[in-house]
């Protein structure tokens, strides 16, 4: 799958717990600041978003496979993949890696929502278009809808 974001990450020793071995909420929290940077990135970030436009990108779906421990000091590279843009949500599809070493992988669904409503909402079409020019090339047809 073509990448279409990636980041380093350093896992901190608040990140880990007694024997320094990452413990898996800090993960979700390196995870969501991830992907805070991706939006900025692609000129959407979170600050404006949220204060001046009211709507927000919460995730609704997260699942994650940890295939090896990673350790306080390690560098941590994570790489986002688009799989599918919708109406209202986008897929991403994670890879983090010490190195060369896979160490965990996960797929997440983020929803366009409005904040003060508490629904969710069509993308904004410059979103979408932003969201759909970065979908995988390896993803079938149908997952742009």
């Amino acid at each position: 799958m073509a990448v279409c974001f990636t980041t380093d990450r350093m896992l901190h020793f608040g990140d880990c717990d007694i024997s320094g071995t990452a413990y898996y909420p800090s993960y979700l929290n390196i995870l969501n600041g991830v992907i805070e940077e991706f939006w900025a990135s692609i000129g959407f970030p979170w600050h404006e978003i949220i204060w001046n436009e009211r709507w927000g990108t919460p995730t609704v779906h997260l699942t994650c496979d940890f295939s090896k421990p990673s350790f306080f000091g390690d560098k941590l590279t994570f790489r986002l993949t688009i799989t599918r843009v919708g109406k209202s949500s986008v897929t991403v599809e994670h890879t983090v890696h010490c190195g060369d070493e896979p160490r965990w992988a996960g797929k997440q669904v983020l929803a366009a929502s409005w904040l003060d409503k508490h629904t969710s909402m069509a993308w904004p079409d410059d979103v979408k278009a932003k969201l759909l020019s970065m979908l995988s090339t390896d993803t079938p047809a149908e997952a742009a809808t």
